[in-house]
């Protein structure tokens, strides 16, 4: 029975317990109840923990106390969406407790688990039972008695285990949305698959290496076999591109019959001097040939999603043109001599960033005065550290960010206590809401006055938004099934159908209580110009005294975020 560890049997743990993780990220994804397509928890937890895990790789360790302040350093910078920002806070106070401590065992391993988990529920403004809060504190409590009674390390960490299944099993029954779903909590899911790795490293059941080859095989074999996760086998290119017109009456047709035969996913949106074409096919080169027969190539984008699908599954970060253009910048940047400033010196009292995701929304919350731009949303929540750089490069004092998204809102207020600048985390849950509070930002009056007329802008947005199931589910009363249209409504399913029109009336019945004056519909990258103008003017038929606006917002993830006001 191991009585101690010292900082390479800590090392281990952690590194085993990140590829644990990494194995399992799908099987936890798939415990989130809600359908739509998601950050998710698995993916979250994973990408926050892997932080960790490629500091630690880094450099040798002389002490437990060196090892945890390591892992909660880059826990803290690294932590994605409200798992893993609850997952740093857990092992924040291990490393409090483990600080100056060479080696640690039971009592004191136990002790900081215990003060990791009050670290978690002190920053968590609700805690609510049935979820990763319920499971680590009842796995810790287990581990301190054990210590108390005079068990070994090993054995302290077997109670935690006992303990902390018991728990997970029982958050069906605490958690009223879970008991509907008939799952476990997700986030406590993830917190055991971490606990029952480090237990199997201390006891020399597993090693890091071979978890690791383990999780890489296992992740791409589950996600073909089972069919978890979309990766194509055919028209694996996304390719989209504009055309500029030789001649504004030309006839499209044929391309269309061409670029059909030759893919799938078509859509093709004109005006009278351009065209843009969007299209998944694995011959991209053939696509823009034929295209530039119509006119002159302009701009192309091409992305493997085969490649994008793998690295997800990997908890790698999906490569993209993106990333591709940000390169670009920085080159330009270094040749022109000049770089971005890691810290941007106060040049006026008040900054703003925003988090977003879509060509259209970030051009808006430019216009509209921000400052910086977090790329983010909906599956691909920011970690604190792309938060905290954005906030550092804003030249103001008093720097707003705007989350967007509450799944972000605790990885922002990470930023608070992080950076010489004063934050004010704004609470804003969706894009509409940021809008809305930025709208209403004025630099002239007090500070106080501005969070207020902030809120009270804040707490006139409805958002709905119109996405996709991403699986078969039954909620709230809802058979839903994969692929099929959802309408939400401040979170909460208003529809879910095969039929778009459908959809829409659902949604305008839902509305109509709320005599609403404005109504914005922000279109995402999958819907054409054409075919947003024609829903915007359905909900101007069914609300003629609001006034509609029509915004190109190019988000993924959602066809529509509308706002009502």
């Amino acid at each position: 029975m191991r009585d101690y560890i010292d900082a390479a049997a800590f090392k281990e743990m952690i590194l085993c317990a990140n590829a644990a993780l990494h194995r399992n990220v799908q099987s936890i994804n798939e415990l989130n109840v809600f359908p739509v397509p998601d950050g998710d928890t698995g993916t979250n937890m994973g990408l926050t923990l892997g932080n960790a895990a490629d500091e630690l790789k880094k450099r040798d360790f002389n002490t437990v106390a060196e090892v945890s302040a390591c892992v909660s350093s880059a826990l803290l910078r690294g932590a994605r969406g409200n798992s893993g920002v609850i997952l740093s806070l857990l092992f924040r106070g291990i490393a409090k407790r483990l600080k100056d401590l060479d080696t640690a065992g039971a009592y004191e391993f136990s002790a900081a688990m215990v003060d990791g988990v009050d670290a978690a529920y002190k920053a968590v403004m609700k805690p609510a039972e049935g979820t990763i809060l319920t499971v680590s504190r009842l796995a810790s409590a287990a581990a301190k008695d054990a210590a108390k009674a005079e068990k070994s390390l090993e054995e302290a960490l077997q109670c935690a285990l006992q303990a902390g299944d018991e728990a997970l099993e029982n958050t069906v029954n605490q958690n009223p949305v879970l008991k509907k779903a008939g799952v476990i909590d997700a986030g406590g899911k993830g917190y055991m698959v971490i606990l029952h790795a480090m237990l199997a490293s201390l006891r020399g059941e597993i090693s890091s290496s071979e978890e690791e080859a383990s999780a890489s095989a296992v992740t791409e074999e589950t996600a073909f076999e089972e069919g978890k996760v979309d990766v194509p086998e055919l028209n694996v290119f996304d390719t989209v591109y504009i055309v500029r017109k030789e001649n504004p009456d030309v006839d499209l047709m044929p391309l269309r019959l061409y670029l059909d035969s030759i893919g799938d996913s078509l859509v093709i949106s004109d005006d009278d001097e351009i065209f843009k074409v969007h299209v998944h096919t694995d011959i991209p080169g053939q696509a823009l040939t034929e295209s530039q027969k119509y006119g002159t190539l302009e701009l192309a984008k091409i992305e493997n999603m085969r490649t994008q699908a793998l690295d997800m599954l990997a908890g790698r970060k999906a490569q993209s043109t993106d990333d591709l253009e940000q390169v670009e910048q920085e080159l330009e940047r270094m040749e022109d001599g000049a770089s971005e400033p890691e810290f941007a010196e106060p040049e006026k009292q008040y900054g703003v960033v925003t988090v977003c995701a879509g060509k259209g929304m970030e051009d808006l919350f430019r216009d509209l005065g921000a400052d910086g731009i977090v790329t983010g949303g909906q599956t691909m929540n920011p970690s604190t550290d792309d938060i905290l750089r954005q906030i550092n490069r804003t030249p103001a004092s008093t720097v707003f960010v705007f989350p967007n998204n509450k799944n972000i809102i605790m990885a922002a207020q990470q930023c608070v206590p992080m950076t010489e600048k004063k934050v004010i985390v704004m609470p804003t849950r969706t894009v509409p809401q940021g809008v809305a509070a930025l709208l209403n930002l004025n630099i002239d009056e007090p500070e106080a006055q501005i969070v207020s007329d902030m809120n009270e802008a804040i707490s006139h947005v409805h958002t709905a938004m119109i996405t996709y199931a991403a699986r078969d589910s039954e909620f709230d009363g809802h058979s839903i099934h994969a692929g099929e249209y959802l309408a939400l409504l401040d979170g909460a399913l208003i529809e879910n159908c095969a039929e778009t029109e459908e959809l829409f009336s659902s949604l305008s019945r839902a509305v109509q209580p709320m005599n609403p004056e404005f109504i914005t519909v922000y279109y995402g990258a999958d819907v054409s110009a054409e075919v947003a103008e024609k829903t915007g003017a359905f909900f101007s038929g069914r609300f003629p005294d609001a006034e509609i606006s029509v915004v190109s917002g190019g988000q993924p993830v959602y066809y529509y975020m509308i706002a009502v006001e």
